[in-house]
């Protein structure tokens, strides 16, 4: 199972993330990132180019020129294409034959947080090995990458991006299928997708009631979106919707509601993709692949149809490298990314949630009822906030968590890992009764908050 390189220090499981105008997400280090990424993928005589995206953060707005500047420096074209989703920018940077892609954006996370993620001329996120050569090259001197003035890239803005991706996104709904007489609410999470994606449902013939298409900079997540799912699901009730749709800031996630607001995760949704395509004959490598954070009964269900759950570390990009290595089309997380590689490179929120209608369409059944393929086994996560050194380094924490494994022994599991994104340490505990399950997470997580308060 791959994980994060412990060499890098920029470089967590989603491209570089922290608070906005603070190191190092500031305009210096982006600059230098700039430089240093479009050094490393400025190679060959032809004329480089980077297409650059973001969210709608108001740190966007300094970041973006920072990041411009840098590539123009190392030689390279820069194509601006503004608040667009994470999934576009991935295919924008394959339909220009860019060298590389950039999206600013820090996800589900609040406006003061920003991030910024890369992709290669593929379209996938870039490997841990790449980046760490990247955050070398920044550590370095520079000048090298520095080109004669003559040859200075320039910047210039695509206006049809939207467009673009719109057609793209409904291409992967069947055509023969059409979303008239369904109404859909869909939260944009006053996100990237605040345009597209109701212009991408409206098209495809739905009723839309649209939430969280308002930003203001300082609004994007905030008590909307795929985190947040509560607003959602008292619309889609008082309007009566057929489902609901909540993506978050940068759309490369989705969670649903169905009709009577009950929350969908991402796991029944791999769970009801993955019936409909192997039914299909349309799954390929006899397997889905999530993450260690996928539920029991994802597992179980998968299994009584003769298919395998393929775990990997927490993260979308460890997600998509092992479908690539095993061929299989069908992948995701419980949190919502779902990647699908016939209609996109990296996850995509809206996507996943037009595969799901097109099985509530062919097969004329009710989201309340398509949704729920499994019984999920008891669950809880527990995010434990920390500052300074990590306390899963501490002896009394690694203690506590193998006396917790062991007392689970076959009847759950136990998982403790730090976030990639944030100093949070997430305790989580799975088994067949829920009074254990509580209990163990309880212990876990008190005792990591003790070490964090004593450090």
């Amino acid at each position: 199972m791959s994980a994060p390189s412990p060499a890098r220090r920029l470089f967590g499981t989603d491209g570089i993330r922290g608070t906005a105008n603070r190191a190092p997400m500031d305009a210096a280090t982006a600059l230098r990132l700039g430089q240093a990424a479009g050094r490393y993928f400025n190679r060959g005589t032809h004329r480089h180019r980077v297409v650059i995206g973001k969210d709608t953060r108001l740190s966007g707005y300094m970041l973006e020129p920072a990041l411009t500047a840098g590539f123009i420096g190392a030689g390279m074209d820069v194509v601006i294409v503004g608040p667009l989703p994470t999934p576009a920018i991935a295919l924008l940077t394959r339909s220009l034959r860019a060298d590389l892609g950039v999206m600013i954006s820090a996800s589900h996370n609040p406006y003061e947080d920003n991030g910024i993620k890369l992709f290669g001329p593929d379209g996938l996120k870039l490997t841990d090995e790449q980046e760490s050569e990247i955050e070398a090259l920044m550590a370095g001197d520079l000048d090298a990458a520095l080109v004669a003035p003559s040859r200075l890239g320039r910047a210039s803005r695509l206006e049809d991006a939207p467009g673009r991706y719109i057609e793209a996104a409904k291409s992967s709904f069947p055509r023969g299928l059409t979303l008239e007489g369904l109404r859909i609410v869909v939260d944009c999470a006053h996100g990237a997708a605040y345009k597209v994606a109701p212009t991408v449902l409206w098209e495809l013939g739905a009723e839309v009631v649209p939430i969280g298409v308002a930003p203001d900079g300082f609004n994007i997540n905030k008590g909307v979106g795929s985190t947040a799912p509560a607003a959602l699901a008292t619309l889609v009730r008082e309007r009566r919707a057929d489902l609901g749709i909540a993506l978050d800031g940068d759309a490369d996630r989705v969670v649903l509601t169905d009709e009577t607001g009950q929350v969908i995760d991402g796991d029944q949704i791999l769970a009801l993709v993955a019936r409909s395509w192997h039914a299909q004959e349309r799954l390929r490598g006899g397997a889905v692949v999530a993450t260690v954070m996928s539920n029991m009964g994802l597992e179980r269900f998968l299994a009584g149809r003769g298919l395998k759950l393929l775990r990997t570390a927490v993260g979308d990009r460890y997600v998509g490298e092992r479908m690539r290595e095993t061929g299989c089309n069908l992948g995701g997380e419980q949190s919502g990314h779902m990647i699908m590689p016939e209609f996109g490179t990296t996850g995509d929120g809206l996507i996943a949630a037009l595969q799901v209608l097109a099985v509530l369409v062919e097969e004329k059944r009710a989201a309340s009822e398509a949704l729920r393929c499994f019984a999920p086994l008891p669950q809880r996560l527990v995010n434990v906030r920390y500052a300074g050194a990590s306390p899963l380094n501490d002896a009394a924490v690694k203690a506590a968590i193998a006396a917790e494994e062991a007392a689970l022994g076959a009847r759950g599991r136990v998982l403790i890992r730090a976030s990639g994104t944030e100093p949070v340490i997430r305790v989580m505990a799975e088994a067949e009764e829920e009074a254990l399950v509580d209990a163990t997470v309880a212990r876990l997580a008190e005792t990591i908050r003790e070490k964090a308060r004593a450090a």
